[in-house]
C-alpha cells in the first residue's frame, strides 16, 4: 500500500492529468485497467445503481467498502474510493469509514461537502474541515499516505448566487486543504475561464469532472488541470445501451445496439481469477 499510495500522488501532475473513468463493480474496474489507466476510481453513483439504491448517501456503508475491496483485489493499480460524505453524522464516523476503507486496501478517497439531509445543500466549512481532518487523521493512525481529494460542490449543486461561487469555491479550497486535502475537486465547472483561474489560485493539484461537452483533456491539461475524472457518466452510458438495446428489441425485434460489445471469450479471460 505505501507504494501504490505513493504512485496516486505522484500521477497528481499539473498540465498532465489523471484521467480516471471511473469503475462501479469488478468488471468495470478491470476493463479500465486493461486499457491502459494508471490508476482506478469508484463512482459512488454507480455503484450504487448496481445494487439497486440511488446515489446521494442512500448506498450502505457496508457494501461500499465490500466493494472497494473486491475491485482492489482485482486490479493491480492504485484504487481511490468515492465514499460520499463519509458514511457518517459525525467526524468520528468519517474516520471510522477511512479505517475501512484503507483496510480494504484503497489508497485515496474522494470526501463531499454536499449534504442530502433537509439542511443546506452544503456543509458549513468548519464542519467539512473537521471531516477532513478526522479522515487525515484516521489514514496518518493506519501509515498510510492516503491522497485524500477534498470535493466541493458551489458549481454542482448551484448554491449561491453564480457570480459568488467561484470566491466560496477557492475560499472552500484553501480551508480544506489547511485541515488536510491533498487534493481539490470542483464538479459541475467545465468554463475554460473558470478552470484555469482555479487552478492558478488552489494550491493542490486540481480535479474537474469531465463528459461531453466539456473540454478534452488535453485541453484541460492546458488550463492546468492535475486529474479529470468521468465520475458517474460511464455507469450511465453502460444503462442506456441497456435501456436501447432493450427498446429495440422490444419495439422493433433487432439487436442494433449490441454491436461493439467485447466478445465473450475476451471479457471472460479478463475477468479470470488472478493475483496481484
Amino acid at each position: 500500500m505505501t507504494d501504490k499510495a505513493q504512485v496516486l500522488h505522484d500521477l497528481h501532475v499539473a498540465g498532465r492529468p489523471l484521467a480516471l473513468a471511473n469503475a462501479w463493480d469488478v468488471a468495470s474496474a478491470r476493463i479500465v485497467e486493461d486499457a491502459g489507466a494508471s490508476a482506478i476510481a469508484t463512482t459512488s453513483a454507480g455503484a450504487a445503481w448496481s445494487f439497486g439504491a440511488a446515489d446521494g448517501v442512500r448506498f450502505d456503508r457496508d457494501r461500499a467498502i465490500d466493494l472497494v475491496a473486491r475491485v482492489v483485489a482485482a486490479v493491480r493499480v492504485p484504487v481511490t474510493a468515492d465514499i460520499e460524505s463519509g458514511y457518517g453524522r459525525t467526524p468520528d464516523d468519517v474516520a471510522e469509514t477511512v479505517r475501512r476503507i484503507l483496510e480494504a486496501g484503497a489508497v485515496g478517497i474522494n470526501l463531499e461537502d454536499a449534504r442530502y439531509d433537509e439542511g443546506p445543500a452544503l456543509r458549513s466549512i468548519n464542519d467539512q474541515c473537521e471531516r477532513i481532518a478526522a479522515a487525515r487523521g484516521a489514514a496518518e493512525a493506519a501509515g498510510v499516505r492516503l491522497f485524500l481529494n477534498a470535493r466541493t460542490d458551489p458549481y454542482l449543486r448551484a448554491v449561491g448566487e453564480p457570480a459568488d461561487r467561484l470566491r466560496d469555491t477557492l475560499d472552500r479550497a484553501a480551508a480544506y486543504v489547511a485541515a488536510g486535502a491533498d487534493g481539490i475537486f470542483v464538479p459541475g465547472v467545465t468554463d475554460p475561464a473558470i478552470v484555469a483561474e482555479l487552478a492558478g489560485k488552489i494550491t493542490v493539484p486540481l480535479n474537474i469532472l469531465a463528459g461531453p461537452g466539456a473540454p478534452t483533456v488535453g485541453e484541460l491539461a492546458r488550463l492546468g488541470v492535475a486529474r479529470v475524472s468521468l465520475g458517474s457518466s460511464v455507469a450511465a452510458a453502460a444503462y442506456g445501451l441497456v435501456r436501447r438495446s432493450a427498446t429495440a428489441l422490444l419495439a422493433d425485434g433487432n439487436y442494433p445496439e449490441l454491436d461493439g460489445g467485447i466478445a465473450y471469450a475476451q471479457l471472460n479471460d479478463l475477468l479470470a481469477e488472478r493475483k496481484n
